[in-house]
C-alpha cells in the first residue's frame, strides 16, 4: 500500500487539492470542489495497487510551487515532478500535454495528430478529461477544433483565467 501525501491551498480561482507521493512528484491535482471526482480518478487509477492519504504541509516544496505559479512565476510547473498511472494511451497525451508551451494551446485534433493518432480526437478528450494532474499537465491548453474553451473539468471559467494568467487569452474577456 502506497501513502500519498495531500494539501490544500487558496487561489484566485477557488482552493486547490494537491496530492504527492513520498518521493516527491505529484500524483494529482484538482480544486476541491470537485474534490469528489478527484478522489474517484485516483481510486480507477490505483485500484490494484491501494493507496492512503496523509496530510502533511507543502509536500516536497510542491504546495509552495503551485503558489508561485499562480503569481506569475509560469514556468514553475514545468519543472515539478509528476507520477500518473492511467493507460499507455492516456500517459503517452498526458506527456504531450506537458509539451505545449505556456501561452500557447492546440486544439484535440492537433494533439492527436502530435501523438500519431489523427483519427483519435475523441479519445484524446477522454484522456485529456481523466487528467489527475489538471495545471502541471496542462489540459487546458487545449481547446475544441472551433476554438471553443471546451472539456475543463475545473470549469470553463477557470478554464478561461488559467489561459488569459499563461499570457494566451487578453485580459478583457473575464
Amino acid at each position: 500500500m502506497q501513502t500519498f501525501l495531500i494539501d490544500r491551498t487558496a487561489t484566485p480561482v477557488g482552493e486547490l487539492v494537491l496530492i504527492a507521493d513520498e518521493q516527491g512528484r505529484l500524483r494529482a491535482i484538482d480544486w476541491t470542489d470537485h474534490e469528489a471526482r478527484l478522489m474517484k480518478l485516483l481510486n480507477t487509477h490505483y485500484r490494484a495497487d491501494r493507496f492512503t492519504l496523509r496530510e502533511q504541509r507543502d509536500p516536497s516544496g510542491l504546495t509552495d510551487a503551485m503558489q508561485r505559479y499562480f503569481a506569475g512565476e509560469l514556468s514553475i510547473i514545468d519543472r515539478l515532478p509528476v507520477m500518473t498511472a492511467g493507460t499507455e494511451f492516456q500517459r503517452t497525451v498526458w506527456q504531450h500535454l506537458r509539451q505545449i508551451p505556456c501561452g500557447e494551446i492546440l486544439t484535440y485534433g492537433q494533439l492527436a495528430q502530435r501523438i500519431g493518432r489523427p483519427t483519435a480526437s475523441r479519445a484524446v478528450g477522454m484522456a485529456n478529461g481523466s487528467n489527475p494532474i489538471s495545471i502541471v499537465v496542462p489540459c487546458h491548453r487545449v481547446i475544441g477544433s472551433q476554438g471553443a474553451l471546451t472539456g475543463y473539468a475545473g470549469g470553463v471559467q477557470r478554464k478561461q483565467w488559467l489561459l488569459q494568467h499563461e499570457g494566451y487569452l487578453p485580459k478583457n474577456l473575464l
